[in-house]
């Protein structure tokens, strides 16, 4: 990840966002995710830019961010009134999200083998 004025994604980053997404995960999840695990905390605001995502893209990548375990939200009040001002910040290291994405996919795996096997197993009554 690149440093301007903020932190944005860069080449690197965009080629997980790549694997992550051929590998069924949502773009905006996958970019929210590469994000996310380079800074210590972040704001919604700082990953839509950082991300190049819009504001309602952030706000559903991050809820399945927290939805799947992977995510923490706190509110940060601001002085007088307002909305609190959400940061995010993850609870488990990149390289344990994809080990828990690993084994989801090595499931679907399992799942669409055991599917063959049995669509196999009808087709063979068809051959007749």
């Amino acid at each position: 990840m690149k440093r301007k004025r903020s932190f944005v994604l860069d080449e690197k980053d965009d080629k997980a966002v790549q694997l992550f997404a051929e590998l069924g995960m949502p773009k905006n999840l996958a970019k929210t995710l590469m994000y996310i695990s380079q800074v210590d905390e972040c704001r919604s605001a700082e990953v839509e830019q950082g991300a190049d995502l819009r504001q309602p893209e952030v706000s559903v990548a991050m809820q399945e961010l927290r939805r799947r375990g992977w995510a923490k939200k706190r509110d940060l009040k601001k002085k007088g009134k307002g909305r609190p001002v959400h940061i995010y910040k993850l609870t488990k290291a990149l390289p344990e999200i994809l080990d828990n994405f690993e084994e989801e996919k090595m499931k679907q795996v399992e799942t669409i083998k055991n599917d063959l096997t049995d669509l196999q197993g009808l087709v063979k009554q068809y051959r007749n």
